[in-house]
């Protein structure tokens, strides 16, 4: 059903899979994890619904994460992340002669689509799944000057950080917070990467270092959502426990977005729809296939 590739971005091979129909040249939906996960923990099952509702589909390994290359390794650099989409786009074009592409985000991902699909050329879709855009207002200014100073951060800037930008290693999840406190400290989040990132072959590792670069303007959708001009579907898990997935700057993120917009909200938090088979997944899959077909 799937071919695996790669493909560089940052000095690393991403690998992955593409989902292709081979009769004719489909809009391919390009998707990838949320932090520190990998691509057999669900993202996998929306692609396979996806693929078969008629959409190509390619979807891969953040840098540093499971079967893609990179050092170091469990690194979530948010910078770093929104360039393996833009190589990944990069990708098809080239060896694929894809015209239409369509960029598909889950939670901390969710919120870096909105993103690169601001600083790629012609993408035609966004599909923002659980979206991060944080857990309080960033620092400076998100007016046209600090979209120009992103883009060319985005496209050349040193975002490696220093010493001072690192957090970690630490454990993703842990349910002692006082002896062995996590990145992610909700149970719910505790119960998710243990089930799906516990089974075998996931390739997901209890690890993690998030580097966020102290660079004058964040890497936020707060700064390009204006900049969104394709359609855009933005879905929100209803009583979200993640502190970073805030729904006061949700949705100024969402207010803020300059081209067609919609808003679906999803039972079940930040991980209901991420239960295989769950009535949240069912409804969120589906709510997504039926705006791509719309807007595609």
């Amino acid at each position: 059903m799937y071919q695996e590739v790669e493909f560089v971005s940052e000095n690393a091979t991403l690998r992955g899979r593409h989902y292709c129909h081979a009769e004719t040249s489909k809009p391919t939906i390009v998707m990838t994890h949320g932090t520190s996960a990998t691509i057999t923990m669900m993202v996998d099952r929306y692609a396979k619904a996806i693929f078969e509702a008629g959409f190509d589909v390619l979807f891969y390994d953040h840098r540093n994460f499971g079967l893609s290359g990179g050092e170091p390794r469990q690194e979530i650099n948010p910078w770093v992340q929104a360039r393996g989409y833009r190589d990944a786009v990069r990708f098809l074009r080239t060896s694929h002669q894809t015209d239409r592409v369509v960029l598909w985000g889950d939670s901390y991902s969710g919120g870096l689509v909105m993103v690169a699909g601001a600083l790629i050329r012609d993408v035609s879709a966004i599909v923002a799944q659980i979206p991060v855009c944080g857990a309080t207002w960033p620092d400076g200014a998100a007016d046209q000057n600090a979209f120009d100073t992103l883009s060319e951060l985005f496209e050349t800037g040193d975002v490696g950080g220093g010493p001072a930008d690192v957090v970690g290693p630490m454990p993703v999840v842990s349910l002692d917070q006082i002896n062995a406190p996590s990145l992610l400290t909700p149970p719910q989040a505790f119960r998710w990467f243990l089930e799906y990132g516990g089974r075998h072959g996931s390739g997901w590792e209890n690890k993690v270092t998030r580097v966020v670069p102290r660079t004058t303007v964040p890497c936020s959708p707060l700064v390009t959502a204006p900049h969104l001009n394709m359609p855009v579907l933005m879905m929100n898990g209803r009583n979200d426990e993640m502190v970073h997935c805030n729904p006061e700057l949700q949705n100024a993120v969402f207010d803020r977005i300059a081209g067609p917009k919609e808003k679906a909200i999803i039972a079940g938090g930040h991980f209901g729809l991420l239960w295989e088979d769950s009535p949240s997944f069912v409804k969120a899959v589906t709510t997504q296939i039926e705006f791509l077909k719309r807007v595609l």
